[in-house]
């Protein structure tokens, strides 16, 4: 919805001065923010790659060892059941694991680095 009235007069601008492109440039090259990406993809990579493979052994099994995962356990439950609701599990210890990871390790590097961009803007 568009509106004829005229833009304020003065200088209401209260907004925080930006980093320039050159300061975000900077920053991505220091150590400083090469620890924090080294910190990130080391818990990551190695977590994304476990739970592929964790999938994908399930989705093997359910397509090539249908006798296994159609043991019975317990009653009318299987093999294929428990591991199908291992993935929901899985999935959901990793991200809490992931939001650990993050508030112990990576929101303070990040908050240092962004707190002094902040400063210097």
């Amino acid at each position: 919805m568009a509106t004829d009235a005229p833009p304020p007069k003065g200088g209401t601008d209260t907004s925080p001065a930006q980093p320039t492109t050159e300061s975000f440039v900077e920053v991505q090259e220091s150590a400083e923010f090469g620890e924090l990406r080294r910190t990130y993809r080391s818990f990551a990579f190695p977590l994304t790659v476990a739970f592929i493979a964790w999938y994908l052994l399930y989705v093997l099994l359910s397509n090539y060892a249908g006798g296994f995962m159609g043991t019975k356990l317990l009653g009318n439950i299987n093999v294929a059941l428990v591991f199908g609701l291992a993935q929901f599990a899985t999935t959901f210890l990793i991200a809490w694991l992931y939001s650990r990871h993050a508030a112990r390790k990576l929101d303070p590097k990040a908050e240092a680095i962004k707190s002094r961009m902040e400063d210097d803007a």
